[in-house]
């Protein structure tokens, strides 16, 4: 444990100082208020508090430059200091510690008048990695971390590099660390990185390691939330689609399909972040173990696991979990940190977590500046002046905490997860959160209030801000061709035969992982109308041949099949809308037709299924097909084809598919995200880096009323719902 500092008096009126410096140069005291008060004195090496020393004159207020270091003192002296260390420290308590605060309900503490300098604790000045980060705790202070042995305050932010274009990353995180933060937290994608059984992706824009680095190259240390699971709005909460295939394995337990899942999993992964921790001269500080279990809580065993699969795959730093207020006892480990999550400053969160664990310092690891946003409802916003307010409140009682999200980014592709608290809604494509940096990466109020708050109290300068990525409009998308999905079905994969449906997760494809997003088709002939019934997830057009005649949803079950003259092709074409990310619900995420198809209570047999996932290659195929004319007659399920002119230098822009219904934008293979009139999302962000110079190739696949054109616009549209 560190010793916080040497310590010095004002003995007596003549003003005789006694002391006893630590190595390194002195940085701090607390006060020298009068004659004979015991002052203490901490080094940089210590407290990292830039700030006063004391004056040789008796009852002198402190002198708040920085001061060159001490003359060496008398052995005598040294004697006597140790002699009074426990007085000494006993006297030097805070003035409000945190939990007699709780308790006495007194004012509430100011920001500190000294300033934090952890400019020698950054990945490249930091050498000596023989201490991580801990948690200390000493008689007459509050609980704190150390980090090398150093007192250390954790102003976090979490940017999640597969929501962000690589080649802008190193932007985002250099504005983290000019707004004053020192760390960046990530989760950790298990469903991106094993797409199927044993097949691993750690390439492009989900290299990893390359995110960690380049943290640790502009300074900034890492906090890795690896999973399994980690909610995050995204789909099955970033399971892979793949678990669902057995109904017996239960997710998110000690099951032995899921852990053996797991265990497969982590002998990957792990091997790949051991090297990037702190003890290795790496900037990974601390692990967090899963994500929010109180909320689950369905397997006591199920944590103490991973954190021993963590433990024995060479995992060395601090490990912490991380839980709502109401959940944090649930979802603690004994041996593991708990942080809990808030929106605001809660002292009724503090004290549940002092239930948990007592003589720990108080982390908050989510701290929501925003919210996220679902189709059909309103934008979620939060006041900047709120946000200061809290992020002050933390630093007063010296809480470390970790801000969700300090840039959000983009559900690029069929990545968004969805909520169901009684009815299925999608995560919209905008990951934009309202959280500190834009979608597209620019300043908000709330930056600018963070940076001058943190300004406020950092001994050194804040690097200057990064240029704003800029922003263009070009001329208006107007598609010329398009292909009913009937004329694509051609260039598909050969379809699966079944004498009944298969969900998704079932499809005997991609090497018997079958499929994770995107569309499923399920046609089958009928000779006969009635009432049709179908267990669609999430929901359905419905067709006879070429004919719209309904819509399924899993609300929504039962169509009224027209009399038919004679036999037809009854077509069922089945989007999954996004897999729920939270709640025991993602025990039954399958999607597709997850059960028979009736009509008038006698199952339809024989079907021919296609899979659409919309994969790059698929879009290399439809280049060699026969395009149509573009008729604004037409109604149904269709791809648009038209060209972007981005000129010689491309730069990111919005889409503003004006008046078209429903579907997804694709540029030069890119998957934009999905678009829906009902909003609240009305853009969609292209980053620039995905344009190449001059033209490019956009097709859009909308899934009944086309528009008649596309426009382009330089910020994005969020707003309250029709």
């Amino acid at each position: 444990m560190a010793v916080p500092g040497a310590f010095c008096t004002c003995a007596s009126n003549a003003g005789q100082k006694l002391c006893n410096q630590e190595p390194g140069p002195p940085d701090f005291v607390l006060g020298c208020s009068g004659g004979s008060q015991f002052l203490r004195y901490s080094c940089a090496a210590d407290l990292n508090l830039a700030g006063p020393q004391c004056k040789e004159a008796a009852g002198a207020e402190p002198d708040l430059r920085p001061t060159a270091a001490l003359r060496p003192c008398l052995s005598w002296k040294r004697i006597v200091c140790i002699f009074y260390l426990p007085f000494i420290l006993s006297s030097l308590a805070p003035s409000i510690k945190y939990k007699e605060y709780l308790a006495s309900g007194e004012a509430r503490p100011q920001l500190p008048q000294y300033r934090f300098n952890w400019s020698h604790l950054t990945p490249l000045e930091l050498k000596n990695r023989s201490v991580g980060l801990q948690t200390e705790s000493i008689a007459g202070s509050n609980p704190y971390f150390t980090l090398g042995g150093h007192k250390f305050l954790i102003f976090g932010g979490s940017i999640h590099y597969f929501r962000v274009p690589r080649e802008y990353w190193r932007d985002r995180l250099l504005k983290l660390k000019a707004c004053g933060f020192n760390t960046v937290t990530t989760y950790v994608p298990w469903n991106l990185h094993e797409p199927q059984r044993g097949k691993f992706d750690f390439s492009g824009n989900l290299d990893l390691e390359a995110f960690v680095l380049m943290a640790a190259e502009i300074g900034l240390w890492v906090i890795l939330r690896p999973g399994p699971y980690i909610c995050s709005e995204i789909d099955l909460g970033g399971l892979p689609s793949w678990l669902l295939q057995d109904p017996k394995l239960k997710l998110r337990t000690t099951n032995k399909g899921f852990v053996e899942a797991v265990d497969k999993y982590f002998d990957h992964l792990i091997a790949r972040v051991v090297p990037l921790q702190y003890h290795q001269g790496g900037p990974i500080i601390a692990v967090q173990v899963e994500n929010e279990y109180g909320s689950f809580n369905k397997d006591k065993d199920y944590m103490p696991y991973l954190q021993k699969a963590l433990l024995k795959r060479g995992i060395v730093e601090l490990l912490l979990t991380s839980d709502s207020a109401k959940e944090v006892l649930r979802g603690s480990i004994k041996g593991v940190l708990a942080t809990i999550n808030m929106n605001t400053y809660q002292e009724n969160a503090i004290k549940s977590l002092y239930k948990v664990q007592r003589n720990k310092p108080v982390m908050v690891m989510e701290y929501w500046v925003g919210w996220f946003d679902t189709w059909g409802s309103d934008h979620k916003v939060t006041n900047a002046d709120d946000v200061e307010k809290t992020v002050s409140e933390f630093i007063k009682f010296e809480i470390s905490f970790n801000v969700y999200m300090f840039h959000g980014g983009t559900n690029f592709g069929f990545i968004n997860g969805a909520i169901n608290f009684g009815k299925h809604r999608g995560v919209i494509t905008s990951y934009d959160y309202d959280a500190v940096l834009t979608e597209a990466g620019d300043y908000t109020d709330k930056y600018f209030k963070l940076r001058k708050l943190f300004g406020s109290i950092l001994a050194v300068p804040l690097p200057p801000l990064p240029e704003l990525t800029p922003k263009a409009v070009y001329p208006s998308v107007r598609p010329s061709l398009y292909l009913p999905l009937w004329d694509v079905l051609k260039y598909l994969n050969e379809p699966v035969i079944s004498n009944k449906p298969i969900n998704m997760e079932n499809l005997p494809i991609n090497n018997g992982n079958g499929q994770s997003y995107g569309f499923i088709l399920y046609e089958t002939p009928i000779c006969s109308g009635g009432e049709l019934h179908a267990d669609v997830q999430d929901t359905a057009q419905v067709f006879l041949n070429e004919t719209s005649i309904g819509i399924l949803s899993d609300g929504n079950q039962n169509l009224d099949i027209p009399e038919v003259r004679e036999c037809q092709l009854l077509r069922i074409l089945v989007e999954n809308q996004g897999r729920v990310n939270f709640s025991w619900k993602i025990q039954s995420q399958q999607k597709g037709l997850t059960g028979s198809v009736t009509i008038n209570n006698i199952p339809l047999e024989g079907y021919n299924i296609y899979s659409l996932e919309m994969k790059m290659n698929f879009f290399e195929r439809l280049r060699s097909a026969t395009w149509r004319p573009v008729s604004n007659s037409y109604l149904g399920p269709a791809f648009y084809l038209g060209t972007l002119k981005a000129g010689s230098s491309p730069k990111d822009t919005f889409l503003r598919p004006l008046n078209w219904n429903y579907g997804f934008v694709f540029i030069n293979g890119h998957n934009l995200g999905r678009y829906w009139y009902i909003g609240p999302q009305e853009t969609l962000y292209l980053p620039g880096t995905w344009l190449h110079p001059e033209d490019n190739e956009v097709i859009l696949f909308e899934k009944s009323k086309s528009g008649s054109y596309i426009q382009t616009i330089d910020g994005p549209m969020l707003s309250t719902v029709l």
